[in-house]
């Protein structure tokens, strides 16, 4: 793998800092961020909450399994966010493993929840109707051997700023590229 070949996809439970960290990457790597997220409400012109609530998430499933192809295909190196949910999908864990070097956000469901409740829960449609820390941590241990099945590293997130998560996140990425060349 060469670094230009190469995409750097970013994955894990919402409020990991998939999409923070991801805009602190590119900026680095001098490449374009992509949050799987924003390519979906774009192609739809409605908010990942009107989508569950209109289509339901079948529905959205298969629109971000559209975005992660779409992303993956893009013959520029990226930095790529995926959604939470996108690595359940086997066919989106092939395509970012296929087309990138993967990094795990992994963070405590305890962290997670004070950070998305921070953020706000509106937007996030499989918050509703339960405790936040409850539902991450369900949707951690649902999760959890997809993200490690789709993932190259894993850098832990918990109790560490945005820039040390991002020098951990590119130290691994600079990493794998450098161990792959000839």
């Amino acid at each position: 793998m060469s670094a230009v070949a190469k995409h750097l996809v970013l994955i894990g439970l919402m409020g990991a800092g998939k999409t923070t960290v991801g805009r602190r990457c590119a900026e680095e790597l001098d490449r374009p961020f992509v949050d799987t997220d924003d390519l979906i409400v774009a192609q739809a012109g409605a908010s990942v909450a009107e989508i569950f609530a209109t289509e339901g998430e079948k529905a959205f499933r298969a629109r971000e399994h559209a975005a992660v192809a779409d992303a993956v295909a893009s013959p520029e190196p990226l930095v790529i966010a995926c959604g939470g949910g996108a690595m359940v999908d086997i066919e989106n864990r092939r395509a970012v493993r296929d087309a990138g070097f993967v990094v795990w956000l992994a963070c405590a469901p305890n962290e997670l929840a004070a950070r998305v409740e921070r953020d706000g829960t509106a937007s996030r449609p499989l918050l509703a109707g339960g405790t936040t820390e409850a539902t991450l941590a369900r949707l951690e241990g649902l999760r959890a051997v997809t993200y490690e099945q789709a993932a190259d590293a894993r850098v832990p997130t918990d109790g560490h700023d945005v820039e040390a998560v991002t020098r951990s996140v590119l130290a691994a990425y600079r990493g794998a590229c450098e161990g792959a060349r000839p």
